[in-house]
C-alpha cells in the first residue's frame, strides 16, 4: 500500500491475519440487506431506498461545480468569514453557493428549541463522558470502519491528521456547546461546512487511484448509509456507553440528546427518512448498518496510530503515557476494535482502568464515597481531561474548508 508503514502493519499482524488481505472484502465487512423501515424515522415515511445507493445530489452538484470552475479559494475566503448561527451568509460567495446555503442552514420544520435546550444543559453536566466518548471512543470506532478510514486517509486531510483532528474537533465541540443551537451557537455554521466537504470528497476521491484500489467496489464515497454508520458512531454508540456505565441519565435528557444529534443529522444531509425516531429505533438501525461492517484496514491501523500518538504527546507538557492512552482507548472500544485498529495491549493500565473507571463514575455520580475510589483512578481522570482539553481546544484558528484535491502521492 502506498504510503503506509509496513513496520505497524507488521506488529499487528496477529490481530489483522485472519482477516486475510486486509481487503474490503471480508465477511466482517459484510453489508446486510437494507430492511429498516422507515416508519421508525423522524419524517415517519419514506420510500424505502437503500441508503447504500443515496447520496446528497443537490449539494454534490453545487460542489463539483464550484470545484470545476476553479472557485475553491473564493468560496473557502467566504466560508471563514461565517462563524455564527446568526450571522448572515457571507455577500462575497457565489451566488449559487449563497442560496444553497440559505436553504441548508434552515432547522427540519420538527426541531423542538426546549428539547435543544435540555440537551445543551445535559452536554454541560455530562461533558467529561460525552467529550470523552465522542472524542477518543468515536474516533477509534472510526477507525475501525473500513470506509471511513479509507476516504479519510486518501483525502487531503488524511496527510495532514493533525489538521484533521482539528477541524473534526470543530463540528464537536459546536455540538456539545452550551450554545450549540442558539443565535450565538455555531453548529448550524460547522454542519453545513462540513456538508459542503463532504460533497467535494464525494467529487474528488473517485480520481484516486489508491481510495479505487482499495474501496472495496463503491464507486462514490460517503452514501447516506455511510453517513449512517459516522452517526452511530457518535451518539447511539455513545448513550450505550453510558448506560453500560450506570450514568444515571433521565428520560427528559435522554430524549433531549438523542434529539440534538437528530438535528444535527438533517443538518449534514441525512435525509428524514433515514434519521431513526427514538433510541429504539436507533438500535436497530444500528444493529444493521453498524456492527456488522467493522472490520480492519491498514489505513485504520495507520491513522490510530497517528491519532493516539498525537494524544499522548501533546495534551500536556509532559505529555500522557502512551501506554495509558492505549489501555484508555482500548477500555473505550473494547478488545475486538481494539485488536482491529493495532492497539497494543498494556496489560497494568488495562486493569488498573477496568477496576477504577467505574468508581471514578460511580463517585462524580455520588454513589459511593471517596475513600473507596483508588488513588490510581486519577491518573487515569487527569488522562481522560486532558484529552478532552486537547480535543476541545485543537480546532483554535481552523477552519472547516473545501478541498481541491486528494492527498498527494
Amino acid at each position: 500500500m502506498d504510503g503506509l508503514s509496513r513496520r505497524k502493519m507488521l506488529t499487528t499482524s496477529g490481530a489483522l491475519g485472519a482477516f486475510g488481505a486486509l481487503s474490503a472484502a471480508s465477511p466482517a465487512g459484510a453489508r446486510s440487506l437494507w430492511s429498516w423501515a422507515p416508519s421508525g424515522s423522524v419524517a415517519g415515511r419514506g420510500a424505502g431506498a437503500d441508503p447504500e445507493w443515496v447520496w446528497d445530489e443537490e449539494v454534490d452538484r453545487l460542489v463539483a461545480a464550484v470545484i470545476d470552475r476553479g472557485d475553491v479559494v473564493r468560496v473557502n475566503e467566504g466560508l471563514r468569514a461565517w462563524t455564527r448561527n446568526d450571522q448572515p451568509v457571507p455577500a462575497g460567495l457565489p451566488a449559487d453557493v449563497r442560496e444553497y446555503m440559505e436553504q441548508a442552514r434552515t432547522l427540519p420544520a420538527w426541531a423542538d428549541r426546549g428539547k435543544l435546550e435540555t440537551a445543551a444543559r445535559f452536554n454541560e453536566t455530562r461533558g467529561l463522558y460525552l467529550n470523552l466518548l465522542n472524542g477518543v471512543g468515536g474516533g477509534m470506532l472510526s477507525t475501525a470502519i473500513p470506509r471511513e478510514a479509507r476516504s479519510v486517509y486518501w483525502s487531503k486531510g488524511g496527510a495532514d491528521m493533525e489538521d484533521r483532528v482539528a477541524k473534526t474537533s470543530l463540528l464537536g465541540f459546536a455540538v456539545g456547546d452550551l450554545n450549540a443551537y442558539r443565535a450565538d451557537g455555531d453548529v448550524v455554521v460547522q454542519a453545513v461546512k462540513t456538508r459542503l466537504v463532504h460533497a467535494a470528497v464525494r467529487h474528488l476521491l473517485p480520481e484516486s487511484p489508491q481510495w479505487s484500489r482499495t474501496s472495496g467496489g463503491q464507486t462514490v464515497p460517503i452514501s447516506q448509509a455511510d453517513l449512517l454508520v459516522t452517526w452511530h458512531s457518535l451518539p447511539t454508540y455513545t448513550m450505550r456507553k453510558l448506560l453500560e456505565w450506570k450514568v444515571p441519565v433521565t428520560a427528559e435528557d435522554s430524549a433531549a440528546y438523542l434529539h440534538l444529534w437528530q438535528v444535527t443529522a438533517h443538518l449534514l444531509g441525512i435525509r428524514d427518512e433515514y434519521i431513526p425516531a427514538t433510541w429504539e429505533t436507533a438500535e436497530s438501525q444500528y444493529g444493521q448498518v453498524l456492527e456488522p461492517i467493522l472490520a480492519p484496514t491498514p489505513e485504520g491501523v495507520e491513522l490510530t496510530d497517528i491519532l493516539l500518538g498525537q494524544l499522548a504527546e501533546q495534551t500536556s507538557p509532559g505529555g500522557v503515557d502512551r501506554p495509558l492512552v492505549n489501555a484508555l482507548a482500548r477500555y473505550l472500544v473494547g478488545d475486538r476494535v481494539a485488536d482491529w485498529d493495532g492497539i497494543p495491549r498494556e496489560p497494568f493500565w488495562e486493569k488498573a482502568i477496568a477496576t477504577a473507571w467505574p468508581k471514578l463514575v460511580a463517585f462524580r455520580e455520588k454513589l459511593i464515597p471517596l475513600p473507596l475510589v483508588p488513588p490510581l483512578a486519577w491518573t487515569i481522570d487527569e488522562a481522560a481531561r486532558q484529552y478532552i482539553l486537547f480535543y476541545l481546544t485543537k480546532g483554535r484558528g481552523a477552519h472547516i474548508e473545501i478541498p481541491d484535491t486528494n492527498r498527494p502521492t
